[in-house]
């Protein structure tokens, strides 16, 4: 084990939070199909969720007093800067669960409130590193005598003096990784919880911000990876995190009682995402634990729970089955994970140093 572990407490460990609550939601939208004891599997995974956010947050605070040198790299690591959002998405599916299972309550509208302004805050500051330019190191100085270099220069045919980058070119595509999704695509979290407490404008105001950003990410994210290359396999499982959008704006729409073909269509892209990304699944659990791995739990609970919603909303027995099986997959991934994650405290393999992929450009 590391002699300081807390050291690599990253804000991703957050994602732990986000998993187990978008888990307990799911539970709780079967209580329909399968009774009273599916909320009380809910409660049981959202007491578990609230216990490792409080531990988490203290343990959050703890770093940045010992090390906060270690902070300031997570913000400018071009990867795990985008997961300061994972703490506002997490405490916003908190309080959406907190809402669901005991109703609406004053610590739940502060709570909201901060998460969502919170959420807000990271998406501008994530993405004025589109607006600001990176500076690029200097290239290296030559060895070869300027003399020999002009004699050089001189006999050449056809001297081409190569054109500068851009400032920021070097610097952009490795931060454009599925990634992005937390702090750019977690505002259309903000109305789960946002309408039933009654802030309809303002969390449909920060929904229409995720639905703006949605296609511009993914456009991004295949441009990335048509210039550069397939991702890291490190961070393939983070590919997962595209199947959340369309399932967290379909559960929106049903919170907005919208038609039956809405939620139908948003259920539709949920699924061609989570079809495209499973065929790499087996490439992307073989490699050792980390903690990019729960990147699948979250995006799979809440295809989970927009299953079940629109089984109930078209009484398809066929959905109803598959939203079924869909939760004890879910939970036993959950559970991997946890198993996993236990593991790696244990051994020290996750609150350690993480080797940096390096990000090559495709020869033309």
């Amino acid at each position: 084990m590391h002699p300081t572990p807390l050291k690599f407490l990253i804000p991703g460990w957050f994602s732990v939070v986000m998993g187990l609550a978008g888990l307990a939601l799911a539970w709780h939208s079967a209580e329909a199909a399968l009774g009273s004891s599916a909320t009380g599997v809910s409660l049981v995974f959202g007491v578990v969720a609230v216990l490792v956010f409080v531990a988490l947050l203290g343990l959050s605070v703890l770093r940045f007093n010992r090390f906060p040198a270690a902070l300031a790299e997570d913000l400018r690591h071009p990867v795990r800067h985008a997961f300061v959002a994972a703490l506002p998405v997490a405490t916003l599916l908190l309080v959406t669960l907190g809402v669901a299972l005991a109703g609406t309550h004053p610590v739940f509208d502060a709570l909201w409130w901060l998460a969502a302004l919170g959420q807000l805050w990271a998406t501008v500051w994530v993405l004025k590193r589109w607006l600001v330019a990176t500076p690029v190191p200097p290239a290296p100085q030559s060895s070869t005598p300027a003399a020999l270099q002009g004699l050089i220069q001189g006999a050449s045919l056809s001297p081409v003096k190569p054109a500068a980058p851009a400032p920021s070119a070097p610097a952009f595509w490795p931060t454009v990784t599925p990634v992005l999704f937390i702090p750019v695509v977690g505002n259309v979290v903000a109305p789960l919880a946002g309408l039933a407490l009654g802030h309809s404008v303002w969390a449909m105001a920060q929904w229409g911000v995720g639905l703006l950003l949605w296609p511009v990410v993914l456009g991004l994210l295949l441009v990335r990876r048509a210039v550069q290359g397939p991702l890291p396999d490190r961070l393939l499982p983070t590919w997962f995190i595209t199947v959340a959008p369309p399932s967290v704006i379909g559960l929106v729409a049903v919170q907005l009682h919208a038609p039956l073909a809405v939620v139908a269509a948003c259920w539709g892209m949920a699924l061609f995402f989570l079809l495209w990304v499973a065929s790499i699944a087996q490439q992307a659990v073989n490699q050792p634990f980390s903690l990019t791995f729960w990147a699948v739990s979250f995006p799979l609970a809440a295809f989970t729970t927009l299953t079940l919603r629109l089984a109930a909303l078209a009484e398809s027995g066929g959905l109803q089955m598959a939203g079924t099986l869909l939760l004890a997959l879910t939970s036993l991934v959950v559970f991997g994970l946890c198993l996993g994650t236990v593991r790696g405290l244990r051994d020290g393999s996750l609150l350690a140093p993480e080797p940096v992929a390096a990000i090559t450009p495709v020869a033309g």
